[in-house]
């Protein structure tokens, strides 16, 4: 990680102090010495995590804390409050405001260490998803979304006592749904559940600790666990625990000495925090979606198809069986667009595509590879199967008509060339890497015959390969 920190602090030996342990602990530190600075900065530099003090001789430190939340650019970047004010009121409000956590002067510097790890960390793994990419490229510069709405928490702890008093207390708070689980039936509840927890607060007082710490190691292995929100729940922890705590992954550690409100901030800054983090990966998911889906059919696209198809006849030539390979193409299609608009011309693609796709099996591939022409591949398909295919799909495009918007009905039929990869020598390893240009293109001269040939017909090309 590259450990930029800012540092935000009116008093120059606080910033001098802070850059010369950070640099020790092979941080990058950048300092600031008001509010207004400290904006610009992390705007500028977009730092990993920001260190803040509360009082500023510019703009308080809520203030910067709330511009931070509210400005794209900076509203994912971590932040702790660092503070000299004991206030209860003065806690609460930075987490209001979107702190992650707050440390009160003085503090313990390895303590403090352990929690910068953490966030790093965290921060680390959503940064590593657009790695090289404009984050706009996934709609992570758009105003931010409300994170408001209710969560899941679950109490994991051996005393039904301390769960019943923490819930009794947190409800009239907290509109998040709360229970409770027992230690030994956390992991088996994921195994059944169909959707993780929001929160895991672990009891971890006294004799619960190791049992704890190994807990929150196994849920952060876990493919349904890992993203959860993970809290430990203490009286009074040693200092090497809250150290190894955080090292292992935990998004908090709380203090049953903590008021109930500041408990439930603390709950509500990790949920915030989670699902911040779980819109990322949603996002780039989203992303990469659409980078191998067509949007108007949802059906592949070329670029996906040629890849996908690539492999299909490596798998082909290994087993020594035949691919077939099929281009499609609406007939008339322009004079759709021509007569009744783009808009209908689109849900004739979108109705044709379902019509395809609803007779095609689980294994093959149907991709959307020009305006209106489409690719179909069918692994392990002799000569027969692949035409009986072919023929029953324009069966299928043509046997009703569309129905527009209007409640005009539109005959639709598809040409089909057909092509099969049965000139490839058997058993070898790997197919030639011009085979699936090769299989393309004499489907495509088949199909130009199917529309010479007066259209709604299938063409086979044979000597594929």
């Amino acid at each position: 990680m590259d450990g930029r920190i800012l540092i935000i602090d009116d008093v120059a030996t606080n910033r001098i102090v802070l850059k010369v342990k950070l640099g020790a602990a092979r941080y990058h530190p950048m300092i600031a010495s008001g509010g207004v600075e400290g904006l610009r900065m992390a705007r500028a530099h977009v730092p990993d995590l920001i260190l803040l003090d509360l009082i500023l001789p510019d703009l308080s430190g809520i203030d910067v804390l709330r511009r931070l939340r509210e400005d794209p650019v900076t509203r994912d970047i971590p932040v702790i409050v660092v503070s000299s004010s004991t206030a209860l009121d003065d806690r609460l409000a930075a987490f209001e405001a979107g702190a992650d956590d707050v440390f009160v002067k003085p503090y313990d510097d390895d303590l403090m260490l352990a929690r910068l790890r953490n966030l790093l960390r965290g921060r680390q793994e959503l940064t590593d998803l657009t790695k090289g990419h404009d984050p706009a490229m996934f709609g992570l510069a758009e105003t931010g979304a409300d994170f408001r709405h209710p969560g899941h928490l679950v109490l994991v702890t051996d005393r039904p006592e301390m769960a019943l008093k923490l819930r009794h207390d947190l409800s009239p708070i907290m509109r998040d749904t709360i229970s409770v689980l027992k230690h030994a039936n956390a992991l088996s509840d994921t195994d059944t559940s169909s959707s993780a927890p929001d929160i895991y607060v672990i009891d971890a007082d006294g004799a619960q600790s190791d049992r704890a710490l190994r807990l929150l190691s196994d849920l952060r292995s876990r493919a349904a666990t890992r993203h959860a929100g993970i809290c430990l729940i203490t009286s009074a922890a040693p200092r090497s625990e809250v150290m190894m705590g955080f090292d292992l992954g935990a998004d908090a550690i709380l203090n049953t000495d903590q008021t109930i409100p500041e408990i439930a901030l603390r709950l509500r800054a990790v949920l915030r925090s989670k699902r911040r983090a779980d819109l990322r990966r949603e996002q780039v998911q989203d992303g990469l979606r659409l980078a191998v889906i067509d949007p108007l059919t949802g059906l592949f696209n070329r670029r996906y198809a040629t890849a996908r198809l690539t492999m299909m006849a490596e798998r082909a030539v290994k087993d020594g069986r035949a691919l077939a390979v099929m281009v499609a193409d609406i007939d008339r299609f322009k004079s759709v667009n021509d007569r009744y608009g783009h808009a209908v011309g689109d849900d004739v693609l979108i109705e044709v595509s379902h019509r395809l796709g609803a007779n095609l099996r689980a294994d093959d591939l149907l991709a959307r590879i020009g305006g209106e022409e489409f690719l179909v591949a069918l692994p392990f398909t002799t000569l027969d199967e692949a035409q009986a295919v072919a023929r029953r799909l324009c069966n299928e495009v043509e046997r009703r008509p569309v129905l527009l918007p209007g409640g005009e009905a539109l005959s639709v039929t598809v040409s089909i060339g057909l092509t099969l990869s049965d000139a490839v020598p058997l058993g070898g390893v790997r197919a030639d890497p011009d085979l699936v240009d090769a299989l393309i293109d004499r489907a495509d001269q088949a199909l130009l015959a199917s529309k010479r040939a007066g259209r709604n017909q299938v063409t086979l090309a044979r000597n594929a390969a």
